[in-house]
C-alpha cells in the first residue's frame, strides 16, 4: 500500500524552513518599506575605531529617536555597520543610497546635519560629498 505522505529530501525541507526564517526577519526589520540604505564605515582604516564607534551610535540612536529606523516612515531608512569600503582614508565614510553620495569625515557631530539635510529634506551636503554613484 502506498503511503499518502510527500517524503521530501532533507535539503528541501531546510531550504524551506530557512526561507520561512529569513522571510520573518526581512518583515522585523521591515525590509521593503525603507527610501533609503545608509552604509557606515567605522574604520579602523579610514578612522580610529573610537572615532568609527561613536559615529555609529549616534547614526543608529538618532534614526531611532526620529523614528526613521525600523519603521514605514516616509523618510525611513536602513542602516550598515561595515569595516571598509576601501577608501581608508578621511573617514568615518558614509554611503548613501539611492542618490549614491559618498560622505567624508562623518564623525558624530555632523549626524544631525546628514539627517536634517540629506535623509529628511533631501538635500546633499555638497562640502561633504566627494564621490557621487547613483543607483537607478
Amino acid at each position: 500500500m502506498a503511503s499518502s505522505y510527500l517524503v521530501l529530501p532533507t535539503r528541501l525541507v531546510l531550504d524551506w524552513m530557512m526561507n520561512e526564517e529569513l522571510k520573518e526577519i526581512a518583515i522585523r526589520l521591515q525590509i521593503g518599506n525603507y527610501q533609503r540604505h545608509i552604509f557606515l564605515c567605522v574604520g579602523p582604516s579610514c578612522c580610529s575605531a573610537q572615532i568609527g564607534a561613536g559615529a555609529w551610535k549616534k547614526l543608529k540612536d538618532e534614526l531611532k529617536v526620529r523614528n526613521l529606523s525600523l519603521s514605514d516612515a516616509p523618510s525611513a531608512c536602513y542602516r550598515t555597520k561595515v569595516q571598509c569600503l576601501r577608501i581608508c582614508t578621511g573617514g568615518p565614510i558614509l554611503v548613501v543610497y539611492p542618490e549614491g553620495y559618498w560622505y567624508s569625515g562623518m564623525t558624530e557631530d555632523r549626524i544631525d546635519r546628514f539627517i536634517d539635510e540629506q535623509i529628511l529634506k533631501g538635500e546633499p551636503i555638497e562640502e561633504w560629498i566627494f564621490a557621487r554613484n547613483p543607483i537607478g
